[in-house]
């Protein structure tokens, strides 16, 4: 046998320990009694750390030990700055290789963006 559930409790008998209805208790005459008894809280925003710039290529490749060593020792800027011409010259090499075989710009780019990527499995950019 199926029992009823009204708002009030069950229609067995059984009483509720609301007083008033369900639609009555949170949007009905209580609301405003409600609102002034919650305080206001303001939760401030966690700290965020300052992001460690760290090369996520360091350690990684057969190159990187010597790469790091010679960062070491020649220092950062300079080493940037090396790493930075060398970067250029390969690009115009890559260029002047498209160029007299006949690629195209989008070729071109292709084949920059693969030196990249065998640069940071060999360890160069660690």
């Amino acid at each position: 046998m199926a029992t009823a559930i009204c708002a009030t409790g069950f229609k067995g008998g059984l009483g509720s320990s609301f007083y008033g209805s369900w639609g009555s208790s949170v949007s009905g005459e209580d609301y405003p009694m409600l609102v002034k008894s919650v305080p206001n809280v303001r939760v401030a925003k966690p700290i965020k750390s300052a992001p460690m710039m760290k090369n996520v290529n360091e350690g990684k490749g057969v190159f990187a030990p010597l790469v790091v060593v010679a960062r070491q020792i020649i220092g950062k800027k300079r080493f940037n700055q090396f790493r930075g011409k060398a970067i250029a010259l390969h690009s115009q090499v890559i260029t002047e290789f498209c160029k007299s075989i006949g690629a195209d710009p989008k070729q071109r780019q292709g084949l920059i963006r693969l030196a990249k990527k065998n640069g940071e499995r060999l360890g160069f950019l660690a």
